[in-house]
């Protein structure tokens, strides 16, 4: 796997109830060291960090985004990522749908779904997670 440390990275569905699994997300990237950005619809200040309400709004614009939001908000973001140039796209697991990862395969779009990122990357801090390094 390429390191993607160096990229900036957009987290869509950014919560700040920590049990969900947006904060964890953000957090535990946060905390691993990569170039996080997070987004959600309220916008505001999660962990210190800027919150923005759309992708858009990101500067430079992400080379990746992580949907960690229902699935028919994971198609409008394939949408924004196909008008704002972005290439990669990992639906966290439930946040896809057949017609999101279609549409983004048919933008071009390189698409990882039914797997979690945290997991495959080695960063889940969550206790008794599968893979999980505590």
């Amino acid at each position: 796997m390429s390191d993607i440390r160096q990229e900036t990275i957009a987290v869509v569905g950014v919560s700040e109830r920590q049990e969900k699994y947006g904060f964890k997300i953000f957090r535990d990237m946060l905390e691993a060291g990569y170039d996080v950005k997070g987004v959600s619809l309220r916008g505001g200040e999660i962990l210190g960090r800027r919150i923005y309400k759309s992708l858009k709004e990101i500067e430079p614009i992400p080379s990746m985004v992580i949907t960690v939001v229902l699935p028919l908000v994971t198609e409008r973001i394939v949408e924004e990522c196909h008008q704002l140039g972005i290439g990669q796209i990992w639906m966290q697991p439930g946040s896809e749908s057949e017609i999101a990862v279609r549409k983004a395969a048919e933008y071009g779009i390189k698409v990882t779904s039914n797997a979690c990122i945290m997991i495959k990357r080695g960063i889940w801090k969550a206790p008794n997670a599968p893979g999980a390094s505590v």
